[in-house]
């Protein structure tokens, strides 16, 4: 089972069958009893399980699985496998399914007896194979979005997640950064978004005045003018203009708040906009702040205004977190926002903006007046080379130390 063999079989199925003929030649291959995928949910508190060869009892739901106090939780976590041994001849390998620290889902098989580092590596390899199996497959197919919706949605819910990346999570070298929205009971329009280019990391967060469809379609016009702009090579301003005109022209004299970021990847400079919206977080050395730049306004206002480009002071273990105003709502008033980003510092930004959303989401009992969007950025700097997640790199011994998914030490 090369990694060549296994997208090679992969691609010969239909998309929807992909993850099956994996998990056959896993099952063929090792001896295993079952095989199965569990691809996490919109919201990274479950998953649900896909593409199942064999059938073996793991008393867990055949459908969604919360992975709050989990095995399954701990490996999405740690980014490392378990390796479980179940008695009378059975062991069970849990192991992620990570692109550049997007958290796709989890690879799980029973076998016989407990894997020797070679089978180990084999395993890590068809986990690192099957992310990629993914990302090419899902487009073709709405088997993957299924998996990620453990409640139906919404209209406007439906249109939001569709402006949102299709990774939430992402690695380089001098960054990683991560996103996370919880939407409310009634959609309140937030979005973010990011991009790398050869030079330069993009970034934004916007908010849609208003709820449910007028707020998600507010969010695309400023969503869509907003990358329509960047992919035809325009600088932070103009993207800002253009956001603003497209809102103003066709919003029906709704507004969009934001903040957009550009950071080189040569010499590490930052450009920021900021168009009414909440002012980010900076935490250094284990002190929390906010940044206070200047506030311009919101995209599709009437009146004449502009949009000045600032740089942020960003230094290489510095985290950024930026944050929509349904972080600050009146319910989360005894949360507070600062002391969790540090009591999470540890943690990989994909974890740490999946804390924080559950954090507000538990303040208020399970229901939002607003959304609530989190973006966490580490900067490591250009002089940096860090990786957080390289999937297929330290499956062979699922007993080494386990990883939080941060490399550098002492923030």
């Amino acid at each position: 089972m090369t990694l060549a063999g296994t997208l090679e079989a992969a691609e010969a199925a239909a998309p929807v069958e992909s993850l099956d003929v994996v998990a056959r030649m896993l099952r063929e291959h090792l001896g295993a009893g079952s095989v199965s995928f569990l691809i996490t949910d919109f919201t990274g508190g479950s998953v649900v399980r896909l593409g199942t060869a064999g059938s073996v009892d793991t008393d867990e739901p055949a459908r969604r699985i919360a992975l709050r106090g989990t095995v399954y939780d701990d490996v999405i976590r740690t980014q490392r496998p378990s390796v479980e041994d179940r008695g009378e001849g059975t062991a069970r390998i849990v192991a992620p399914v990570t692109n550049r620290g997007d958290a796709i889902g989890l690879l799980e098989l029973f076998l016989p007896a407990a894997p020797d580092p070679a089978m180990m590596r084999e395993i890590g390899e068809t986990a690192h194979a099957l992310a990629y199996i993914v990302i090419a497959n899902r487009s073709f197919t709405d088997v993957y979005q299924w998996g990620r919706r453990t409640s139906p949605l919404s209209l406007a819910a439906e249109i939001q997640h569709r402006l949102l990346p299709a990774s939430l999570a992402c690695e380089a070298a001098q960054f990683a950064v991560a996103g996370a929205l919880e939407p409310a009971d009634h959609v309140g329009g937030d979005t973010f978004d990011y991009v790398i280019d050869r030079d330069t990391v993009q970034l934004s967060v916007t908010d849609a005045m208003g709820h449910d469809v007028d707020a998600a379609l507010l969010a695309t016009l400023a969503v869509g003018a907003l990358r329509r702009a960047r992919r035809a090579g325009a600088d932070l301003a103009e993207q800002a203009r253009q956001a603003d005109r497209a809102v103003h022209e066709h919003g029906r004299h709704g507004y969009v708040t934001g903040q957009l970021l550009r950071i080189s990847l040569i010499d590490g400079k930052s450009e920021f906009i900021n168009a009414g919206h909440p002012w980010p977080l900076r935490m250094r050395n284990g002190q929390v702040g906010e940044i206070t730049p200047k506030v311009d306004m919101p995209f599709g206002f009437h009146t004449p205004h502009l949009y000045r480009v600032q740089s942020l002071d960003l230094e290489p273990r510095d985290r950024l977190v930026m944050v929509t105003d349904g972080m600050l709502e009146r319910n989360a008033g005894g949360l507070d926002l600062s002391d969790l980003i540090v009591r999470t510092r540890d943690l990989h930004p994909r974890e740490a903006a999946r804390t924080l959303i559950a954090a507000i989401v538990d303040a208020g009992h399970g229901h939002l007046q607003d959304d609530a969007t989190v973006m966490c950025l580490d900067w490591h700097g250009v002089a940096h080379s860090e990786r957080d997640a390289d999937t297929g790199a330290d499956l062979t011994d699922a007993s080494a130390p386990a990883r939080t998914g941060r490399t550098t030490p002492g923030r």
